[in-house]
């Protein structure tokens, strides 16, 4: 396949707009940006999502989406829930068992003032004492 005609079809194009070129043109003095101001001086360039000096939507509006990396642990006053207190071993499995958490509970530490008694029993790296 040879390709022989490579020109745009007659009348499907338009002649480039000469601005600056006297005032026969139609677009001669001030090339089609008005009289000063911004927008007229040479060099100038719109930042993206300026608005004029007002604060711009994107700054209007509040950050969302930030997740923290840091898993924080799930508080348990064992002067309160005395049934964790009474556990013979403190593992994760033995805590659900007396007290309701949610799976997505990883970490957990112990709080109260009997929670240093308890240090000895705990089995898990997940779970922490306050005071240690």
């Amino acid at each position: 396949m040879a390709l022989e005609n490579l020109s745009p079809s007659t009348g499907s194009t338009h002649s480039k707009k000469r601005i600056g070129r006297g005032q026969g043109s139609g677009m001669g003095k001030t090339a089609t940006k008005g009289h000063k101001g911004q927008r007229a001086r040479a060099g100038f360039k719109i930042k993206r999502g300026f608005e004029g000096g007002q604060q711009p939507l994107q700054r209007r509006l509040p950050k969302v989406g930030f997740v923290s990396r840091v898993c924080k642990p799930y508080a348990i006053n064992v002067d309160r829930i005395k049934s964790v207190a009474e556990l013979d071993e403190i593992t994760m499995e033995s805590i659900r068992s007396v007290h309701k958490m949610s799976k997505t509970i990883l970490k957990v530490k112990l709080i109260g003032t009997g929670a240093k008694k308890l240090a000895a029993k705990v089995k898990d790296e997940n779970i922490s004492v306050t005071g240690n």
